[in-house]
C-alpha cells in the first residue's frame, strides 16, 4: 500500500512495505543511492538481522562504506548479540545505548522503520512490516532524533570491555518516561550488591509500596543480603506505607523536611524527580556510577542518616501526640540572631542567660536582647551569669535597679571554647558560638549555634547553669574568707618580722658577751654552762635570721648582691668553719673530703656560702646521728647544658654536689623536702633548704636531693649558672 504526500510532482513519498523480500530489496536501494552517510538505530533483536543477518544487505552495506559513506549504528550491547556487533565495527562506527526500542535507518534522502519479528535460530531474516519515506521533513527530522541518540550514546568498545572484563564505564544520563524509571530502578535494585541507602521526600513511601514491581524487588533484594536503609519524611498521610516499609527494610528513619529522591548503592546512584501527580512514578531520573559522585551522595546521605531519628519514635510521636523535640544546628548568624530575640520575648516564667566575654554581653545588649521590657508585668524570672567589667557595670546596675527580678553574679571570663547560653522555661535552649570575640556586631562575631527543644538537652545545660549559678554564691564567701585570711597572713607576718628584728638586736651582745666571760674563767665547768649558752644563742640567732630570709623570700625581696669571685674558696671557707666548730672537734668519726678546684662564678658570695654551710651542715648532723661516723664528700664540677628541653643552645654550669652517708632522707619528708617546715626530727627546724631553694632559684639556677644507690646515706646538689669568662 502506497500512501503519497500532497504534492506527487516531487515524487516524495510514505510507504508501508510488507514482505521481506520487498522491505529487503528497498534496504539495497538506498544503500546504493546513499551518497554520504547511513545512520542505523536498532534495539538488540533488530541489529542481528538488518543488516548483519542478511547478506546482501550486509554487502550492500560494506559497498557503500568502500564509496566513502559514513555508517554510525546504535544500538544495546549484550552478551547475546556481542558476536554480531563485533561483526558492525567492521563496517560502521558502533555506539552503545542501554534500553534502545525499536528500529530505523536513514540516508541523505531516504528513512526506513522496519518492524522485526522475534527471531529464532532457524529465522533470524523475517521482516514483516516497514515502513519507507523519502520526504524532506521526516528526513531532518529523524536526522535530529537520531543525532540526539548518538551523542548519549557510548563508544562500543568501551562496553564491550565491559561485559569481557567486568570493566565499569562511568557514566552520568538522564532517563525519560516513568516506564524507563522503573525499569532503570528494578536494574538498580538487581545489580546491588551489599546496600541500598534511599532518601526519599514524603512523597515516595506510598510509591514504594503501591508499585508492585517495586516492592518486590526490595524484598528480593532484602533476600539476597543487600543491607536497606531507609530514610524519608514519616507524616499523617504516609504513615501507612512507612509501616509497611519498615517490614522490608532493616532500617527506616526520620528527617523532617527532606526534599529530593535519591538511592545509593556500593557503585551507583540514581535520581528520581518527585511526581505531583498521586501514585504516579517519576517521569524523570538521573543515573550515575561515577566513583566522586556516588561517593559524594553517600556521604550526603550519612549526613543526613545520622541526624535522622529511628522511625519508632517519630510514629509514637504522631500515634500518640508526644511532645515534639527539635535540634537544629544553625550555621547562619542572623537566623541564630532572629531565634535568640524570639525566645527572649516568648518567655513565660524564666530567662537563663550565661555570657562568656564581656564584649559578648555588650554585643548583645546593642541588639536589645537584655532589655526585657515585659518581663517585669509577667513576673519572669532572670538570672545572667557573665565577666565583671568596668564597661559594664553602668549596665549592671540599671538593670538591677529597674528590674527588681533580674539578678546577674560575675563568673571569671575563660579562654579557649566559648559560646553564649540561653535557656527559656526549662524547654528551650540556644547555645552560640563565638567565632571572633573582638567583633562589635552579633553578626560578625556568631559562628555556629545550636538550638534544641530535648528535654533531656535542655535540662543537661540547665544543670550546668545551676552548678555555676551555686558556684558563683561559694565564691564570694570563699573570696571574703580568702581576704580576711590575707589580712590574717599580713599581720602574722609583719609580727614574725618584728619580732625577728627584736630578738637579733639583745641576741648578738648576749653571745659577745658571754664568750667573752668564758675565756676569763678558768674553772671547766662553768665554762662548760657558758659554752650551753652560747651555742643555744647561737642557735636562736641562728633561727632569727631564718624567719627574716623567709620572710623576705615570701615578699619577693630577697636581693642579691652579685660579685665575681672563685666557688673553690667559698667551698674551703665553709669545710673550714664546719671542722673547727666545736661540735664537729668532739666527733673523730667524721671526716671531710674534697678535691679543690678553681671555678669563678658571678653570684652573691654570701648566699652562696649560706647555701653551702647549711648542705654541709645537715650532712655532719645526720652522720652524726647515724652514730657510727661518716664521710661527707664535696665535689663542684663545669657542665655545659641546656636549660629547658626546648632550648637549642647549652650554657655553662657548675654543679655543686654534697654526699653523706647517714641514714638517707627519709621516704615520707622526701615530696615535700624543700618546703618550709619540712623535718622529722628535732634536728632544725626545716627551714635551712627551704631557703637554699630560694637562693639557688633566685640565681636561676636548681637543687634537688636524692638517696644514695647502695643505700647509705643522701647526696644533696645544686647547679648555677657560670657568668664570668675564666
Amino acid at each position: 500500500m502506497t500512501i503519497s504526500t500532497a504534492d506527487v510532482n516531487k515524487a516524495e513519498r510514505i510507504e508501508v512495505l510488507h514482505n521481506t523480500e520487498i522491505i529487503t530489496e528497498r534496504y539495497l536501494q538506498i544503500f546504493c543511492s546513499a551518497t554520504s552517510r547511513w545512520d542505523y538505530f536498532a534495539d538488540i533483536k533488530s541489529i542481528s538481522i538488518a543488516p548483519l543477518g542478511i547478506e546482501s544487505i550486509t554487502k550492500a552495506a560494506s559497498d557503500a562504506k568502500g564509496r566513502g559513506v559514513k555508517l554510525r549504528f546504535v544500538t544495546e550491547i549484550t552478551n547475546d548479540n556481542l558476536y554480531r556487533c563485533q561483526q558492525a565495527m567492521k563496517i560502521a562506527k558502533l555506539r552503545h545505548l542501554d534500553g534502545v526500542r525499536g528500529n530505523f535507518g536513514l540516508s541523505d534522502t531516504e528513512y526506513i522503520a522496519a518492524t522485526i519479528g522475534t527471531p529464532s535460530e532457524s529465522n533470524l531474516t523475517t521482516i514483516p512490516h516497514a515502513i519507507y519515506s523519502n520526504v524532506k521533513e521526516d528526513i531532518q527530522q529523524q536526522q535530529y532524533v537520531f543525532e540526539i541518540l548518538w551523542n548519549k550514546a557510548i563508544p562500543a568498545e568501551q562496553k564491550i570491555r565491559e561485559i569481557e572484563e567486568g570493566y565499569v564505564i562511568e557514566r552520568t544520563e538522564v532517563l525519560y518516561g516513568s516506564e524507563n524509571v522503573i525499569c532503570t530502578e528494578l536494574r538498580f535494585f538487581a545489580e546491588a550488591k551489599s546496600r541500598i541507602d534511599t532518601c526519599m521526600d514524603y512523597t515516595r513511601p506510598p510509591l514504594a509500596i503501591e508499585i508492585e514491581s517495586i516492592r518486590k524487588s526490595l524484598v528480593e533484594v532484602k533476600s539476597r543480603a543487600v543491607k536497606l536503609r531507609y530514610l524519608t519524611e514519616i507524616t499523617n498521610d504516609n504513615l501507612s506505607s512507612c509501616k509497611e516499609i519498615m517490614k522490608i527494610v532493616h532500617e527506616l528513619r526520620h528527617l523532617d523536611g527532606i526534599k529530593g529522591n535519591f538511592m545509593i548503592s556500593e557503585r551507583e546512584y540514581l535520581a528520581p524527580t518527585t511526581s505531583h501527580e498521586k501514585a504516579q512514578p517519576a517521569p524523570i531520573i538521573i543515573f550515575s556510577n561515577i566513583k566522586q559522585l556516588v561517593e559524594h551522595q553517600q556521604y550526603v546521605f550519612d549526613s543526613f542518616w545520622n541526624r535522622a531519628i529511628p522511625a519508632q519514635l517519630r510514629i509514637r510521636e504522631i500515634e500518640e501526640g508526644a511532645e515534639r523535640t527539635n535540634i537544629e544546628v544553625i550555621p547562619n548568624s542572623d537566623r541564630a540572631r532572629k531565634i535568640y530575640l524570639n525566645l527572649v520575648n516568648t518567655a513565660e516564667r524564666e530567662i537563663m542567660l550565661m555570657f562568656p566575654t564581656t564584649n559578648a554581653f555588650i554585643r548583645q545588649e546593642k541588639i536589645g536582647a537584655i532589655e526585657f521590657n515585659s518581663i517585669k508585668e509577667q513576673n519572669i524570672k532572670v538570672r545572667i551569669l557573665m565577666p565583671a567589667h568596668k564597661s559594664t557595670e553602668q549596665i549592671v546596675q540599671n538593670l538591677r535597679e529597674q528590674q527588681s527580678n533580674i539578678d546577674v553574679r560575675y563568673i571569671e571570663q575563660t579562654s579557649g571554647t566559648q559560646a553564649t547560653f540561653l535557656a527559656i522555661d526549662r524547654k528551650a535552649s540556644l547555645v552560640m558560638e563565638i567565632r571572633d570575640d573582638s567583633k562589635t556586631t552579633f553578626d560578625e562575631a556568631i559562628g555556629l549555634s545550636t538550638y534544641s527543644s530535648s528535654k533531656a538537652g535542655v535540662l543537661s545545660y540547665v544543670a550546668i547553669f545551676e552548678n555555676l549559678w551555686k558556684q558563683t554564691e561559694l565564691y564570694e564567701d570563699i573570696k571574703k574568707a580568702h581576704e580576711q585570711l590575707k589580712i590574717h597572713d599580713k599581720m602574722q607576718k609583719e609580727f614574725i618580722n618584728v619580732a625577728a628584728h627584736e630578738l637579733r638586736t639583745p641576741i648578738q651582745p648576749i653571745i659577745g658577751l658571754t664568750e667573752v666571760l668564758q675565756s676569763r674563767i678558768k674553772d671547766v665547768k662553768q665554762q662548760e654552762m657558758l659554752e650551753v649558752t652560747i651555742r643555744n644563742a647561737k642557735r636562736l640567732m641562728q633561727l632569727t635570721n631564718d624567719i627574716l630570709d623567709v620572710t623576705k623570700i615570701e615578699g619577693k625581696s630577697l636581693d642579691l648582691k652579685k660579685e665575681e669571685f672563685n666557688l673553690n674558696d667559698v667551698v674551703i671557707n665553709a669545710m673550714n668553719d664546719i671542722t673547727l666548730g666545736r661540735d664537729f672537734l668532739k666527733n673523730e668519726n667524721i671526716r671531710l673530703s674534697y678535691k679543690p678546684q678553681d671555678i669563678l662564678i658571678s653570684a652573691d658570695k654570701g648566699r652562696i656560702t649560706q647555701v653551702i654551710s647549711n648542705l654541709l651542715s645537715n650532712a655532719v648532723k645526720f652522720i652524726k646521728k647515724g652514730g657510727l661516723g661518716g664521710t661527707v664528700i664535696v665535689d663542684i664540677e663545669k657542665k655545659r647544658v641546656r636549660r629547658t628541653a626546648q632550648e637549642d643552645k647549652e650554657h655553662d654550669v657548675v654543679v655543686v654536689s654534697i654526699k653523706d652517708d647517714g641514714p638517707g632522707i627519709d621516704t615520707e619528708i622526701m615530696p615535700r623536702l624543700f618546703t618550709k617546715f619540712a623535718a622529722k626530727s628535732d634536728i632544725g627546724t626545716g627551714l635551712g633548704l627551704f631557703i637554699s631553694k630560694s637562693i639557688v632559684e633566685a640565681h636561676g639556677g636548681k637543687i634537688w636531693a636524692e638517696n644514695n644507690a647502695d643505700g647509705r646515706g643522701a647526696t644533696f646538689t645544686f647547679s648555677l649558672p657560670i657568668t664570668v669568662a675564666y
